[in-house]
C-alpha cells in the first residue's frame, strides 16, 4: 500500500505562509510580503511527514538562499516515505498584499515523483477554461473563435462572458480582440493563478483566463485543474525584454527543445496523486484573507486531492492566546 501525502501538513503549510504574509498586508513593501511568505512556508514544510522535492520554487539555486529549484524538503528525507514533488508559491499576488488588494494567495502542490513538470522561470501563454469549456479551446484558434465556443459550452452568447486578463502592455492586442469579440473583461493587476482557479468554478462569474503570465503558475494552475476537471494550454514564451536567442538558449539547456509547443493540463501536471492547497491572504473570489482577532488568526484553505476526489474548504482558527475569547464570525 502506497504511504498517504500528508495532506494536514501540506495544508499548515499554506496556513502558515498566509497568516505570515497577512501581517504585512497592506504595509507597501512586496519585498517583505514576499519573504516573510517563503521563510514562513520553508520552516513550515521542515516538519511535513514527507520527502519532498522543490520542482517549482522561488529561483534557481544560485537565485534563491532556500525554497529554491531541487532543494530536498520535509521531515522524512531518507526514510521510508512517499518520495513527492513540490511546486510551492508562498505568496501569489505580493503587490496585491502589500496594497492590501484583493486576490492574494499561498499555494502549494505536491504529486507523486515526475507529476509536474518542472519549467524554466520564462513566461507563458496560456488559455483556462472549467470543465463546462474543456476540449472546445485551442492556445493557437483566433480569440473569437475561442470565445464563441465557450459561450456554445455554456449555451450563452459571448456578451455574456467574462475574462480575466493580467493588466499588462503586452496584452494590448489580445484586450481588443476580446472587447472587438464582445466579450467583458476583468483587468487584474496580478495573480491569474487564482483567476484560472476562478475560471473553473460555477458562480464566480469568471469563464476563461486569456494571456501571458508565469510559467511556473502555469504548472500550479494546471495542478488545480486536474482536480477540478478544467484545462489549461500554455506555450512557454520569453521574458520581458529577452532577445530570441537567448530565450531560446534558455530553453534548449532546460530540455524544452520546440518553442511553439503548447502544453496540456495532463502534460503540465501529469501526476496520478495530485494534491493542492491554496490558503487566502487578502479576500478574493473564491477565499477570505486572513483575520486578526485579539488572540489568534483565522484562515480559509482550498484543499484537492486527485486521487480521493475530494475538494475541502478547511476553515480554521489559530490560537495564541487560550485565554482570549475565540472569534467565530
Amino acid at each position: 500500500m502506497l504511504n498517504p501525502i500528508d495532506e494536514d501538513g501540506l495544508i499548515t503549510v499554506t496556513e502558515q505562509a498566509a497568516i505570515a504574509a497577512g501581517h504585512t498586508m497592506g504595509l507597501g513593501d512586496q519585498q517583505h510580503s514576499g519573504q516573510v511568505a517563503v521563510a514562513s512556508m520553508h520552516e513550515t514544510l521542515a516538519g511535513v511527514a514527507i520527502a519532498g522535492r522543490v520542482v517549482i520554487g522561488v529561483g534557481e539555486r544560485e537565485e534563491a538562499p532556500i525554497l529554491y529549484v531541487g532543494e530536498d524538503v520535509g521531515a522524512r528525507q531518507g526514510e521510508e516515505a512517499l518520495a513527492v514533488d513540490l511546486a510551492v508559491k508562498p505568496l501569489e499576488g505580493s503587490k496585491l498584499c502589500a496594497s492590501g488588494g484583493p486576490g492574494a494567495v499561498a499555494v502549494l502542490a505536491a504529486a507523486e515523483r515526475g507529476g509536474l513538470l518542472q519549467v524554466p522561470d520564462v513566461y507563458m501563454e496560456k488559455i483556462v477554461v472549467g470543465p463546462t469549456a474543456r476540449g472546445r479551446v485551442h492556445l493557437d484558434a483566433p480569440v473569437a473563435e475561442n470565445l464563441r465556443n465557450i459561450a456554445g459550452a455554456f449555451g450563452r452568447e459571448v456578451s455574456d462572458l467574462t475574462v480575466v486578463v493580467l493588466e499588462r502592455e503586452r496584452h494590448r492586442q489580445l484586450v481588443a480582440d476580446i472587447r472587438a469579440a464582445g466579450a467583458r473583461i476583468r483587468l487584474i493587476r496580478d495573480g491569474d493563478l487564482a483567476a484560472g482557479i476562478a475560471a473553473a468554478v460555477r458562480g464566480t462569474g469568471v469563464h476563461a483566463v486569456m494571456g501571458i503570465g508565469g510559467a511556473p503558475e502555469g504548472v500550479l494552475t494546471a495542478a488545480a485543474m486536474r482536480c477540478l476537471g478544467g484545462e489549461i494550454q500554455g506555450r512557454l514564451v520569453a521574458l520581458d525584454g529577452e532577445p530570441a536567442e537567448a530565450h531560446r538558449l534558455r530553453l534548449d539547456g532546460a530540455g524544452f527543445s520546440d518553442p511553439s509547443r503548447v502544453y496540456g493540463t495532463e502534460e503540465l501536471a501529469r501526476g496520478e496523486r495530485i494534491v493542492f492547497s491554496c490558503t487566502g491572504v487578502t479576500d478574493g473570489e473564491l477565499l477570505r484573507g486572513v483575520r486578526f482577532f485579539g488572540g489568534g488568526a483565522r484562515s480559509l484553505t482550498l484543499f484537492m486531492s486527485l486521487a480521493r476526489r475530494v475538494i475541502r474548504f478547511v476553515d480554521t482558527i489559530h490560537r495564541y492566546d487560550l485565554t482570549a475569547p475565540i472569534q467565530f464570525h
